[in-house]
């Protein structure tokens, strides 16, 4: 096989064996990106309560959920995760996390464009995400890819901590 320059970039399902690897690296890109917009204690708490094994086996059956792994020559540098919601032909991105260390190379609009791509796929209208109001480099970069604010919202997640977040969504047809 020839030698060429371009690294080997896949998207690729979540399995089982990748459980303890995906929360060590979820953990890594939290602290790092949201320590400014949520306390420690919420980040812990959001952390400890999304990437557990019972929390991650819903996406192995992949039938309205789905989790992939950003690998970069073999090595996992971040992550997405898309589902569809009850409201008719829409999907919504829940996560979409990149190494800082990886951020300006274009693969998290790589990861965007996937979930895009599979939303299509499914006949989706609609692309939808839920984005911290104060995540002002995130919500920067969705509106680059041509999501606007569909509402302004809070969630109550439990122990007294809300998200406070914008909705914002993405027309496909």
């Amino acid at each position: 096989m020839p030698q060429t320059d371009t690294p080997l970039i896949a998207l690729v399902p979540l399995t089982e064996a990748d459980f303890a690897g995906l929360a060590k690296l979820a953990a890594e890109i939290w602290h790092q990106h949201y320590a400014e917009i949520v306390s420690p204690e919420q980040l812990d708490y959001m952390l400890g309560g999304r990437y557990t094994p019972e929390r991650l086996r819903l996406y192995l059956p992949e039938q309205e959920s789905w989790l992939r792994l950003l690998k970069l020559e073999g090595e996992v540098i971040g992550y997405c995760s898309y589902a569809l919601t009850p409201k008719p032909r829409e999907l919504k991105l829940e996560q979409l996390y990149l190494r800082v260390d990886y951020k300006g190379l274009g693969l998290g609009g790589r990861m965007l464009r996937h979930v895009e791509a599979a939303a299509r796929v499914r006949g989706c209208a609609t692309l939808m995400l839920t984005v911290n109001k104060k995540n002002l480099e995130s919500i920067a970069i969705y509106r680059k890819f041509g999501f606007t604010v569909r509402e302004s919202a809070t969630f109550p997640i439990g122990r007294g901590f809300v998200m406070d977040d914008f909705v914002m969504e993405k027309r496909l047809v």
